[in-house]
């Protein structure tokens, strides 16, 4: 007799967006959401899991588990189990990848390097220093102080060869030197482009490289002059999973599918 079809979310609960992913039989998504943070985290993932059930057409009642990750993991009232956004990332990039692999993971809180191993799991990561980290938030703020939607940051940027001088060592430093440049007369295009290669060079700082590579998170998203800054700076290529933005909360809901089949066979 044939299994039923088993059906797990993941939720990853991240500093600007809260993200969700309805996955059939460990494969197939047949629900996906981004909803941008504010107010009550716990409001915000109901409504990302609503939207995502609602693409999927079923029910909460109809899911075999919802895996947690995340910064604000812990508001996922409801989650049957949590897990570390490096195993995410790392198994949602590992999706695309199927082998081992380094991925970048550009969330809009804290970057990482990781190494995949050929089962999935991360076997070393190298993180960045604190002040350093918020890169979304530090880009968010900056494409508000620019005037343009964060997806117009390369746009911008595109349009000049010389950046302003933005610092890479502190992101709170370095959203002041946004607003002295502004002040300063030079131009949102230069200002653009040195708040993208402010990110690359705290990126690059993390270290870890290796091939293949790919980029996974919200920055990855949203910003992809980021990326093309850290391979011109670089000379690597990387390349950006599909729906970057969603592979933590991907990675959650393989996480959720492992433990409902690991379940389901003690119960045999």
């Amino acid at each position: 007799m044939a299994q039923p079809e088993r059906i797990c979310a993941g939720v990853d609960v991240g500093t600007e967006c809260v993200k969700t992913v309805i996955l059939a039989d460990g494969r197939t998504v047949i629900g996906r959401s981004v909803v941008p943070t504010g107010g009550y985290f716990q409001d915000i993932v109901r409504e990302s899991l609503n939207a995502a059930l609602d693409e999927a057409q079923i029910q909460e009642s109809e899911l075999a588990g919802i895996c947690a990750t995340g910064f604000g993991m812990e508001c996922v009232t409801n989650a049957s189990l949590t897990a570390g956004e490096t195993t995410c990332h790392a198994l949602g990039a590992f999706r695309s990848a199927g082998g081992p692999l380094a991925v970048i993971d550009l969330g809009g809180r804290e970057p990482k390097v990781i190494h995949v191993g050929a089962d999935g799991r991360p076997e070393e990561i190298h993180t960045l220093r604190r002040c350093a980290v918020g890169l979304g938030t530090f880009l968010m703020f900056a494409s508000r102080h620019l005037d343009v939607h964060p997806t117009q940051l390369q746009e911008l940027a595109a349009r000049v060869e010389d950046p302003a001088a933005i610092g890479s060592y502190c992101s709170v430093f370095a959203g002041s030197d946004v607003l002295d440049r502004l002040r300063e007369g030079y131009s949102r295009e230069a200002v653009a482009l040195g708040c993208l290669h402010s990110v690359a060079e705290r990126v690059i700082e993390i270290g870890g490289f290796r091939e293949p590579l790919k980029v996974s998170g919200g920055v990855a998203e949203y910003f992809p002059g980021v990326i093309k800054a850290i391979c011109q700076l670089t000379g690597m290529k990387a390349e950006v999973v599909p729906e970057p933005i969603q592979a933590g909360a991907l990675g959650a809901a393989i996480k959720a599918h492992q433990a409902a089949d690991l379940g389901a066979k003690r119960a045999r």
